[in-house]
């Protein structure tokens, strides 16, 4: 298949410092090794810690890797990857890997003039963790919300400043009553020993729990230990059938090894005859 925009894929995978010179030969033929090695090195460019496994070997783990990877693209920079041209790991994947590398490479190109002021021997050394500048923006955009809901807030409490500030100055302005303010006092002491009083009675409730649950575990325990014994007698006995029951199955065995040998044969037979038949007929017609 052709290859469309292959020098800018290699040109935008060499500036990410991908330490492998990949070619248009490449991808004559399906590659699945090159394509799983890419996508795992891009993935790792995004996020250096991701958990995506890089175990290839079997069909069943080639499907899975390339839907973590998509999943991961969707969700962590929504990129939008067909899973099927991936897996046909040709020319049809380049254009699924240039959604990748190009928007690394845009990003790259954000940073400024500082890469174009690096040496050539220095390019190969740029390194960047587009990963942690997704978690920023969204730390930022977090805050920047809570920010919002803080201050829309505070604007209602200042509202409210104007009531509050000639309660709050009648309040002080009025003599303190001390008789009032013992009476409160009792009540506050009251109130917390009555919490201490409930927090003891849950203390010593907790206590009778503990035991009663000690009681129970060893209980348990002992019935364990008789079940493990009552299991051990059980299997040290020999059932009575078992040496008929092993020789019945041997001799299942061997039956069922002809039955498979004549099934092959008749199904063989019948396909001879399904095509003498059909020969049969076509001389007739």
């Amino acid at each position: 298949p052709a290859l469309p925009h292959f020098s800018d894929f290699t040109e935008m995978m060499r500036a990410l410092g991908y330490p492998r010179i990949i070619s248009m030969e490449n991808f004559h033929t399906p590659n699945f090794m090159l394509v799983s090695e890419v996508l795992l090195w891009l993935v790792k460019r995004y996020e250096p810690h991701s958990d995506i496994p890089g175990d290839v070997e079997t069909e069943q783990d080639r499907v899975f890797f390339i839907k973590a990877v998509a999943q991961f693209m969707a969700t962590k920079a929504h990129i939008k990857l067909n899973t099927k041209k991936l897996y046909q790991a040709d020319g049809h994947a380049v254009k699924e890997l240039l959604k990748v590398t190009s928007v690394l490479y845009g990003a790259m190109n954000t940073q400024g003039g500082e890469r174009a002021d690096l040496p050539e021997e220095d390019s190969t050394k740029f390194k960047f963790d587009l990963g942690s500048k997704i978690a920023d923006l969204k730390a930022a955009r977090q805050l920047a919300s809570e920010i919002t809901s803080k201050g829309a807030v505070l604007y209602d409490l200042l509202g409210k400043e104007v009531e509050l500030r000639e309660a709050r100055t009648e309040s002080i302005a009025r003599p303190l009553e001390i008789n009032e303010a013992e009476k409160v006092m009792k009540i506050a002491i009251n109130s917390v020993l009555e919490e201490v009083q409930k927090t003891k009675d849950m203390l010593n409730n907790v206590a009778l729990d503990e035991a009663n649950l000690e009681a129970k575990i060893e209980k348990r325990k002992l019935e364990l230990e008789r079940s493990q014994k009552r299991l051990q007698t059980l299997q040290s006995v020999r059932p009575a059938f078992m040496d008929e029951y092993e020789k019945i199955e041997k001799q299942l065995e061997k039956q069922y090894s002809t039955y498979l040998e004549k099934f092959r044969n008749l199904t063989y037979l019948e396909q001879l005859l399904h095509d003498q038949q059909r020969t049969e007929q076509e001389m007739f017609e």
